[in-house]
């Protein structure tokens, strides 16, 4: 039978056919499958055929998981052809008998030589102006700009009689591709997120503009769409396994002149994208169903969609393009990066978190980390439709929001920290004097009056420079009812505790943490951090501080959940630890979901009285 194995350090996949039962997968030049790995054991897994299904046992601790779960010793699970069997940096696919080699690969293979297509264009293109440096173009002179059209409309009318068919027909599905994700994204929204243009307008013709329009509308009109704003993710995944079906459909449509037509606009666009904009970035900002890109060399660009990170067949030309795209990302946000500052955090324009690190620290060439600004804010109704939380949770925290309680998200990295914060934040009153203090600003509060600070980091010479907890001291001189902090993880710890038991009482913040008990022994280290006091006054000053801990955690398929909903009580007189009790647990089942544990908070009873909270959210 034959599998499809991927190898993700280098990006590469191979269909392999083998034979026999059980199939052994292993370092050992012995097995049927044999992983040049070092981190795959000699026998690592076996598949098993028993009568028409598979199964995977694994034979080694060395981890094996499908589809993103762990297979347990002495229990082999089951699989389905296509199903993902993931071994160090490998994963194997079972293929169904007869099925062709699978359509990724020649869709992967096409982009290759398209990309190495738009190489051979960029390069005659820097030839013929003379250009030997692409980050120095002026990208507001407009006479510059229309040389540089002018010359790619030379070179592609020179260029694309040569050009091989197939390499044609995948450049047509790849313009149509993303006109389609885009025209989803405006009957979903009423609006594109951005001005998306596929080219530029001196390329146009209206009238190849209208047929190629007509095409994608009808394709758009054939997916099994809900058009529901709150769903756009669920539609864009529809849309991008139902395109893949439809094109083959509307491809006799496509004359040659219009092929070629789609070939010039596409290009043009990814070419003026690398010299003007952010190259192969470009149309993944503008997509609505990614929230985080992330850039590993020149090689390797991938993306986080609906919480599950996946690799992309986008790649730069050389080091030498990806960084002049990330000094025009950093220009005109005011920060720089080179060898002697090779760290750089910033917010970009449209509100986006950026990182960027670069050698002497990054041994594998410039990494870019962009988690994109969520232009369609959730609230609490999403997070529940979601399954990320429960009505009668939902309920509780905002009688706790509202109730001024002090509250503290713990969570770890992507597992939804910020957006539930800002969920929960937008429940205070419109009446009350809001600071909010980032890193990174991020937060977006419907208040008519919110202060929002943001941290910058020092000069080049090592000046200028103002920390979170300069901003939490500062913000305490500027008569706040609240104080909301993006997240702690220094000593401002300490100054977060003292506002809190100053009288700045609906105060909320996040951290990193993976329980409620780890988020108090963090806060701990992170007020040591601040001032050398002992333990027992730390843990005085958290308990009368802190309220209430949610936590939240990512699973592996992707989706977002609070686990835990937990009041932080006192300390216990026998251990002298922080003493916390779950109000709220995430009951594993068929359908997890949070439940509540039958302890009643302290502070319920104020909630109940003031009509705050309903006291049926704790039955």
């Amino acid at each position: 039978m034959e599998f499809l194995l991927h190898d993700h350090s280098t990006n590469t996949r191979t269909t392999i056919s083998v034979e026999g039962d059980p199939i052994t997968i292993g370092r050992d030049a012995d097995c049927t499958i044999a992983l040049r790995s070092t981190f795959v054991a000699r026998k690592h897994a076996q598949i098993l055929k028993k009568g028409n299904q598979l199964f995977v046992e694994t034979l080694s601790r060395s981890g094996t998981r499908v589809s993103n779960v762990e297979v347990q010793p002495g229990k082999p699970v089951r699989i389905d052809f296509g199903d993902e069997v993931q071994i160090a940096q490998y994963s194997i696919a079972a293929l169904s008998p007869g099925k062709k080699v699978a359509q990724v690969d020649d869709r992967r293979e096409m982009h290759r030589k398209l990309m190495a297509f738009e190489q051979k264009v960029h390069a005659d293109l820097l030839t013929r102006m003379n250009l030997r440096v692409t980050g120095h173009i002026n990208k507001n002179d407009a006479g510059f700009s229309g040389q540089v059209v002018e010359h790619l409309r030379q070179i592609l009318g020179e260029l694309l009689p040569k050009m091989d068919h197939d390499l044609i027909v995948h450049t047509v599905y790849t313009h149509l591709h993303r006109l389609a994700i885009a025209e989803v994204v405006r009957q979903c929204q009423g609006k594109f997120q951005t001005d998306y243009q596929a080219g530029d307008e001196r390329l146009r013709d209206p009238e190849r503009d209208r047929l190629i329009g007509e095409i994608v509308t009808s394709m758009v009109d054939m997916m099994s769409l809900k058009f529901d704003p709150n769903e756009i993710n669920e539609d864009l995944t529809t849309a991008e396994t139902e395109y893949e079906e439809l094109f083959p459909r509307f491809l006799p449509n496509v004359t040659k002149n219009l092929a070629q037509y789609m070939v010039v606009r596409l290009i043009a666009k990814d070419l003026l994208d690398i010299m003007f904009g952010l190259g192969p970035l470009q149309d993944l900002l503008e997509m609505a169903n990614v929230s985080e890109i992330m850039v590993v060399g020149k090689d390797r660009i991938y993306v986080e969609k609906n919480g599950v990170i996946q690799p992309t067949t986008r790649t730069f030309f050389s080091d030498e393009v990806l960084l002049s795209i990330i000094e025009r990302v950093l220009t005109p946000v005011g920060r720089r990066i080179d060898t002697s500052t090779p760290l750089v955090d910033a917010r970009l324009l449209d509100g986006s978190r950026l990182n960027v690190i670069i050698s002497p620290l990054s041994l594998v060439g410039p990494c870019m980390t962009i988690r994109k600004f969520g232009w369609v804010p959730f609230t609490i109704d999403d997070l529940i439709s979601r399954g990320s939380i429960s009505e009668q949770c939902a309920e509780f925290l905002q009688g706790c929001v509202v109730g001024r309680q002090n509250i503290v998200i713990s969570g770890g990295t992507g597992s939804g920290k910020t957006t539930l914060l800002n969920v929960l934040s937008a429940h205070a009153r419109p009446s009350e004097r809001i600071i909010t203090i980032e890193e990174s600003a991020e937060l977006k509060l419907p208040q008519p009056h919110v202060v929002s600070l943001e941290g910058r980091p020092v000069n080049i010479e090592g000046k200028g420079g103002y920390t979170i907890r300069d901003l939490v001291r500062n913000s305490l001189r500027m008569r706040p009812d609240r104080i909301i902090i993006g997240e702690v993880r220094g000593p401002e710890a300490l100054d977060m505790l003292q506002a809190m038991n100053t009288g700045h009482d609906g105060s909320l913040s996040t951290l990193h943490a993976n329980t409620p008990h780890d988020a108090m022994k963090r806060l701990e280290t992170l007020v040591l951090m601040a001032v050398d006091m002992p333990v027992r006054a730390i843990r005085e000053q958290i308990t009368t501080a802190v309220d209430v801990i949610i936590q939240i955690s990512r699973f592996a398929s992707g989706r977002r959940r609070v686990t835990h909903i937990t009041e932080v009580n006192a300390i216990d007189p026998e251990s002298g630890q922080i003493r916390c009790e779950d109000i709220f647990v995430l009951r594993d089942g068929d359908q997890p979901r949070l439940r509540h544990t039958g302890y009643v908070p302290s502070f319920a009873k104020d909630l109940i009285k003031k009509g705050i909270v309903d006291v049926k959210v704790f039955l």
